[in-house]
């Protein structure tokens, strides 16, 4: 029995003295982190800058055969958007586009149209005041 019990505990040792510590150090972090309601990947998260891009023109989309004159309201859009700090501040306003798209509409009055705005790789769209804009797309003649 005791020889069972020196291989038990003795048969390697250190290996296992190494899966305890690590466990104890494991524990530690998370009740740490627990405690100060704080991840403790914090750190390793990218630095998110936030950035406003006013007068961002609405571009209209619309089928090839459809060359009416289309007017919307406002033309232009308030656009925030949010990314890491070493690309937002060389973001440029001709790279985001706020696009309406008409396929589909022969012709209407007081038409809101929700918008969609496209951005490069890497950057979230935080906001876009207004959200829709009104359409005016006369009839086909």
């Amino acid at each position: 029995m005791i020889a069972f019990l020196r291989h038990l505990i003795f048969h390697d040792f250190w290996l296992k003295l190494f899966a305890l510590v690590l466990a104890i150090l494991i524990r530690i972090t998370v009740t740490l982190a627990i405690q100060r309601e704080v991840s403790p990947a914090l750190p390793l998260t990218v630095m998110n800058e936030k950035r406003t891009f006013i007068n961002v023109p609405v571009f209209c989309f619309s089928t090839a055969e459809d060359v009416r004159s289309v007017k919307v309201k406002p033309s232009e859009v308030e656009v925030t958007v949010q990314g890491d700090a070493k690309i937002v501040p060389q973001l440029q306003a001709k790279e985001i586009r706020a696009i309406v798209e008409l396929t589909g509409i022969e012709s209407a009055r007081d038409l809101r149209k929700k918008l969609d705005v496209s951005m490069p790789v890497g950057i979230t769209l935080v906001r876009v005041i207004p959200e829709e804009v009104e359409i005016i797309v006369p009839p086909k003649p």
